[in-house]
């Protein structure tokens, strides 16, 4: 260990984050998964024009961040025909990978609630 390393292992602190930077990092990586339409609150409707720090940013989009541990909770809209069982385990990899790689916060929960099911055409017009 340098000595720069010793010195900066000494200096107090302490890393937190606002549940706003949790729940984007969820709606980032959540933006192109196939078979979902919307995590509901319109999440994804124009996602680069939106996805500021504001409260719309939370919409759909419920977590409890704690000093190591992270719980999800997301209201989606899947499309038509999709098998549902897969997207939820496909989502559940995304949200705890790029958790884990961006903070070093464990996931303990992931919980999906599908509240609409539109097929593309649908979803498209609704927007």
């Amino acid at each position: 260990m340098s000595n720069v390393e010793k010195k900066v292992e000494v200096v107090k602190g302490e890393l937190t984050y606002e549940d706003k930077v949790i729940q984007k990092i969820i709606g980032l990586s959540l933006e192109n998964v196939p078979g979902l339409l919307a995590i509901d609150g319109g999440f994804f409707s124009n996602l680069t024009g939106k996805l500021i720090n504001t409260d719309n940013v939370a919409s759909g989009v419920n977590v409890e961040v704690g000093k190591k541990q992270v719980a999800v909770d997301l209201k989606v809209v899947v499309e038509y025909k999709k098998n549902i069982p897969e997207l939820y385990k496909k989502i559940k990899e995304i949200v705890v990978s790029e958790i884990s790689n961006m903070t070093n916060l464990e996931v303990v929960e992931v919980n999906v609630d599908v509240v609409d099911i539109k097929t593309k055409e649908q979803h498209e017009a609704d927007s």
